[in-house]
Formats: structure tokens, C-alpha cells, sequence
């Protein structure tokens, strides 16, 4: 009897709770709204309410995770771009650095390429909009429009404004960075986000490789992949894996976010051996495809362990034309382990966020960056690979293909001169912190005499960046060699040329012949 009073009991506990919170996000909509209305009748300027709304929406958003997004109706190219990897624009990826904005890359055959626009070219306007004082997002959306549209930019190269009319069209990102045959029959393919029809992007490039190569073995390359639509990341695992497996599932709070995702057909490669490489940039869709992989001892994964994105969003329409891009549910991979590394609703408790070091995925082959503190850090940093191609790019009219290119003495000689005329500095962590700890004495009036002898440790902390430079020679060669390639062969040379440095690559192909 007890046993069937508990169930209506339980259900009305549920109502009421349901009842409860209705009322509360009214009583808070009804002060948000007098807030405004507030606002409106009493405050002594004249305020632009769509963007304070748009903004109290976005503060509130990134309040739940970073992923629950409110895109207006005036963002739907930022919408297609999700979904489709396409977009209205001219093609070029931007940077800000001392406080402008410059073109950082261009893609091949599009407008911005075509118009003339180069790598270091700093923006003054673009169209008629004064780019002093904007920033990235800003600049951005001013390049974005419909297709076909013409805007003007004005930049300034060498000291001098240039006038471009550029005519906006399609960008369509492949989702193929590159794609080549390596040593004893092994296809390696880049693969750069999960949008509409990436994976047949990859089949096509990856049946190519087979017919006309004959590849036995395949190295899928998924650093730096943010992830994208899980639909194509399920197509792409039924290209290795049997019909009807159960690759990844995702658990919400309501029911119809709950499924179990599997495979939709049998399998075209069921048995070529495979190396999937990833990093802490490999996310979500990416994080579906290695792990499940892994989980099901059908690939061996080599790397850094991945970022651990595993909210899955869906897109909901809302009022007036926006949407809501919000996280429904979590991934589960077939061994049962979620992907997710952070908890959000912990900050929502006041709690400090950290990350869950079972989050993510832990490689089979564990590689880390041995470079991240050295000096190739800091020229990176400092955008001095960067600017010495441009210096380079602008002086040279050609140079040799991506695969032949080679950096000769000469070269580092007179990159380190132009370091030189740019007085690049190279401090070391162990000095920075030293910097710190002297810095901290003083402030604590400690002895002078420890001072003293804490400041004799400052020359020998001092780095001769030129012997650094040689010390680390292959990697100075590949970032620098690599942004000098991307000026004149743009993503495609500069893929290519990379690889004979890819220490991670090297690895994968030991691994994969063995398998």
C-alpha cells in the first residue's frame, strides 16, 4: 500500500518543484522588464536597447558555458558557418595586435587574395567604418555580407594607404586541409572541422588516395579540429567500422535529448590499419571520433590528451527570427566514460571551476610539446615569425615549391639581424620569475645585501638568443619556414612543407606500419 502511495506522492513533489521554478524565472522576467522600462522613462541619455539587451544576454549565457550561445537574427552568416562551413566574405583570417587590426592569412582564390590584400597589411577602413580603436569581432563583421556585395578597404602596407575594392562571395572551407601519400603506402589527411558534408569530403579524398596510390595504411590528422556536427562525425567512424555499432551516446535532462548514435552502414575500410593524431585543440566531434575509436580498439591514437568539449548543443529557433544555440546533454563513449572535462554548474553552485583529469582523451601514444617554454615560443609570441616573412615575402618574388623550400645559413643569420634591428629580448621563465622574486623584496624591504646578491643572478639567467636559435634549429625552421611558405602557397604549401618537421607525424607512421 505504501508502495502505491509513493508514485502520486513523487509526482506531485515534482509538479510543485516544476511550479516553483515557473514562478521564479516569471518574477525575474517581471524585474528584468521593469529594469528596462526603468531605464527607458528615467536615464539621463538616450541608450541603444538592443544592444544592452544583447549583451545582458550573452553576460547571462556565458555565465551557464561557453558553448550556449544567443545568435540574432543580424548573425546568420555566423550561423551558416556552424552548420554549413560557409559563409559571406572575402576569405582572409585577421589578428589584433598593438591595438589594430591586420590580415594574418589569406585563403587561395579568394576575394581578399585576389583584390591584393597581404599578410601584414593593417586595416583603416573597411566600408567606411574607421578601424582605429576595433577589435577582431568588430572588423569581421564588416567584412561579412551577402555575396556579391562590394565594399571598400583601405590598408596601410609599408607606410602607405592602399584603396582595394573587394567583392564578397561564398567562402567555403574545406574541411581537407591536405591530403598526400607518405613512406610504404601510408595516406595521411588532414582533417580541419565537422561541418555539413565534411565526411563525404574525407571519403572522396580518402577513396582518391586508394585508387590512385594504392594506400594501405591511413594517418588521420585531427589537431587543432574544434569538432562541429556529430552527424558527420558518426558518418565518418561507419567508414571503418561495423554497421549497427554503438559509437558514442548523449544523456540530457529531458528525454528527447537522450540517443544512442550508431552506425548507418557497412563499413568501406573495415580493415585498414589507422593513426588518428591529436592535441589539446582536438574537441568534441573530434573527441567522438578518436575515443570511440580507441574504445573500440579499432585505431591507435597518438599525441596530446584532447580538450574535453563534451556539451552537445542543438540549435532551437526563437523570437524574431534569432537562435539559441544551447547545451542539451553530455557525450558518453562506448566504454561508458564521458568526454567532458569541466563541470559549469559547479560555478552556478559558487564553487571554482577545474578540470576533470579524466576529461578529454588520454592518447594511446602520449607526445607533449617539449618546445612550448623555449625560445620558439617567445619569436612566436612576439609575432617575429611573422614579420620577418613579411619583410621576406616582400622581397623575394618567388621561391622554391613548399616540398623543396629550405632555410639556408644565410637565412637564420639574417632572421637573427632582423631580430636584432627589432631588439627582440628572450628572458627565460627562471629570469621572469627571478624579476618577480627581487621585485617582491623590495616591496618587503628585505636586506640589501640578499639583494645584491639575488641581482647577480641576472646575467647568468640572460639568454644569447642567436645560440638558442641553433640549439633549436628544427623547430625554428619549421615555424618560420612554414609562415615564409604560407605567403606563397597559402594552407596547401604550407601542410605540405610542414611535415618533413612533424616529429608527431613521424611517430604515427611507426605506429600504423606496425598495425
Amino acid at each position: 500500500m505504501k508502495r502505491l502511495l509513493f508514485i502520486p506522492i513523487l509526482l506531485l513533489t515534482i509538479n510543485l518543484l516544476a511550479e516553483t521554478q515557473t514562478a521564479r524565472i516569471d518574477k525575474n522576467l517581471t524585474i528584468y522588464t521593469d529594469v528596462m522600462r526603468q531605464l527607458d522613462i528615467n536615464y539621463v541619455d538616450t541608450l541603444n536597447y538592443d544592444d544592452l539587451i544583447k549583451s545582458s544576454i550573452n553576460y547571462m549565457l556565458h555565465k551557464v558555458d561557453p558553448y550556449t550561445l544567443y545568435i540574432p537574427k543580424s548573425e546568420d552568416d555566423e550561423l551558416r558557418r556552424m552548420t554549413h562551413g560557409k559563409y559571406g566574405g572575402v576569405g582572409s583570417i585577421i589578428m589584433y595586435r598593438d591595438s589594430n587590426v591586420y590580415v594574418n592569412e589569406l585563403y587561395e582564390g579568394m576575394p581578399a587574395e585576389q583584390a591584393g590584400l597581404l599578410p601584414g597589411d593593417r586595416f583603416v577602413k573597411v566600408d567606411g567604418m574607421d578601424c582605429e580603436g576595433k577589435n577582431t569581432k568588430e572588423v569581421s563583421d564588416r567584412l561579412r555580407g551577402n555575396p556579391g556585395t562590394t565594399i571598400e578597404i583601405v590598408i596601410e602596407r609599408d607606410s602607405q594607404l592602399i584603396t582595394k575594392q573587394v567583392t564578397r562571395r561564398d567562402i567555403h572551407l574545406p574541411a581537407v586541409g591536405h591530403a598526400t601519400v607518405l613512406q610504404d603506402s601510408i595516406g595521411y589527411i588532414l582533417f580541419t572541422e565537422f561541418t555539413n558534408n565534411s565526411a563525404q569530403e574525407l571519403l572522396t579524398v580518402l577513396d582518391g588516395l586508394v585508387q590512385t596510390y594504392g594506400i594501405k595504411r591511413l594517418i588521420i590528422d585531427l589537431r587543432g579540429n574544434g569538432g562541429g556536427l556529430i552527424d558527420e562525425a558518426i558518418q565518418i567512424l561507419g567508414f571503418f567500422l561495423p554497421k549497427d555499432t554503438e559509437v558514442v551516446t548523449t544523456k540530457g535532462k529531458i528525454a528527447h535529448s537522450n540517443h544512442s548514435y550508431k552506425t548507418q552502414t557497412s563499413p568501406i575500410f573495415p580493415h585498414m590499419p589507422l593513426a588518428v593524431l591529436v592535441n589539446g585543440q582536438s574537441a568534441s566531434a573530434s573527441e567522438i571520433v578518436s575515443g570511440a575509436l580507441q574504445d573500440l580498439k579499432r585505431a591507435t591514437i597518438i599525441g596530446e590528451r584532447t580538450f574535453g568539449k563534451g556539451l552537445v548543443q542543438n540549435i532551437r529557433p526563437i523570437a524574431y527570427g534569432g537562435h539559441l544555440k544551447v547545451t542539451t546533454s553530455k557525450y558518453y563513449l562506448p566504454s561508458g566514460r564521458c568526454i567532458q572535462a569541466i563541470d559549469y554548474a559547479e560555478r552556478q553552485r559558487g564553487h571554482e571551476l577545474h578540470r576533470d583529469t579524466a576529461g578529454g582523451i588520454l592518447p594511446d601514444v602520449v607526445l607533449t610539446d617539449s618546445q612550448k617554454l623555449d625560445i620558439t615560443y617567445n619569436l612566436y609570441r612576439d609575432h617575429m615569425f611573422f614579420d620577418y616573412a613579411t619583410r621576406y615575402h616582400r622581397q623575394h618574388a618567388s621561391i622554391a615549391p613548399a616540398t623543396e623550400f629550405i632555410l639556408t645559413d644565410q637565412d637564420i643569420e639574417n632572421f637573427c639581424l632582423f631580430l636584432d634591428e627589432k631588439q627582440f629580448s628572450y628572458e627565460t621563465e627562471t629570469g621572469r620569475y627571478l624579476g618577480e622574486l627581487i621585485d617582491m623584496a623590495k616591496q618587503e624591504d628585505i636586506d640589501s645585501t640578499l639583494l645584491a646578491e639575488l641581482e647577480t643572478f641576472k646575467p647568468r639567467l640572460t639568454v644569447d638568443y642567436r645560440a638558442a636559435i641553433q640549439r633549436n634549429r628544427n623547430e625554428v625552421e619549421k615555424l618560420l619556414g612554414g609562415e615564409i611558405v604560407k605567403r606563397y602557397y597559402y594552407h596547401r604549401g604550407y601542410y605540405a612543407y610542414l611535415l618533413r618537421y612533424d616529429k608527431e607525424i613521424k611517430r604515427a607512421i611507426e605506429e600504423v606500419s606496425h598495425l
